[in-house]
């Protein structure tokens, strides 16, 4: 396959993997930063301690993240279907991944804000701050760097689980290298796509460090 056919094939197959990996990304983030400070703040020992819904999260999240991605995207085909009217393409593929990123998060931000000295929300607390303040003011912002990791982890496991969402139908570069680069033995297709996904994953990995750097004011 010559770059001129190849060239627009790649560009629209990176946009779709874009258009998998960016709203799954925000969406997982927002709502794992909310189980993880639900993890934690329930935990022995945390700020509203709650044995019984502690555990009932812990193995929600557990369950979550031991699930294999292909057998949660088929899995989730009925509720891809109701909510996108469709269980393939770049749209349909957004739920799934989304699903799978979100415990995945929350096990993270769970780790990040647990290693926050107990003794900054201590003092919070004993200068009459609520709960919502303690977490809004002290726990996140003192968790950021570590929270920016964890939103870097997720976006690179994130391109990856859409590579795979393409061998079934999710388009992206996984469908791709499926469709030309193996069905049809395109080596060059398979090699071009290869490096698409490593320069974005290293793309994320360096903007994540950077951001996560910045942010860094021990």
């Amino acid at each position: 396959m010559t770059w001129e056919v190849l060239s627009p094939l790649l560009w629209q197959a990176t946009l779709e993997t874009l258009l998998m990996v960016v709203p799954a990304a925000l969406v997982a983030q927002l709502l794992g930063i909310a189980l993880g400070v639900l993890l934690t703040l329930t935990r022995p020992g945390g700020l509203k301690p709650q044995a019984v819904l502690n555990r009932v999260l812990d193995a929600v999240v557990n369950v979550g993240r031991s699930l294999p991605f292909i057998i949660l995207l088929v899995l989730l085909i009925p509720l891809t279907r109701l909510l996108t009217g469709t269980s393939i393409g770049s749209t349909a593929a957004i739920v799934p991944l989304t699903i799978a990123a979100i415990p995945f998060v929350a096990r993270l931000v769970d780790g990040a804000l647990r290693d926050v000295p107990h003794g900054v929300t201590e003092a919070a607390r004993a200068m009459g701050a609520t709960t919502p303040q303690v977490i809004g003011k002290v726990l996140l912002p003192e968790a950021r760097p570590a929270l920016i990791h964890s939103f870097t982890v997720m976006v690179v496991s994130l391109i990856g689980y859409s590579a795979m969402a393409g061998a079934i139908g999710g388009g992206g570069l996984g469908d791709l290298a499926i469709r030309y680069g193996y069905q049809r033995f395109e080596t060059g297709v398979m090699v071009a796509t290869v490096v698409v996904l490593l320069l974005l994953v290293q793309g994320v990995q360096w903007a994540g460090d950077a951001a996560a750097r910045s942010t860094d004011h021990r």
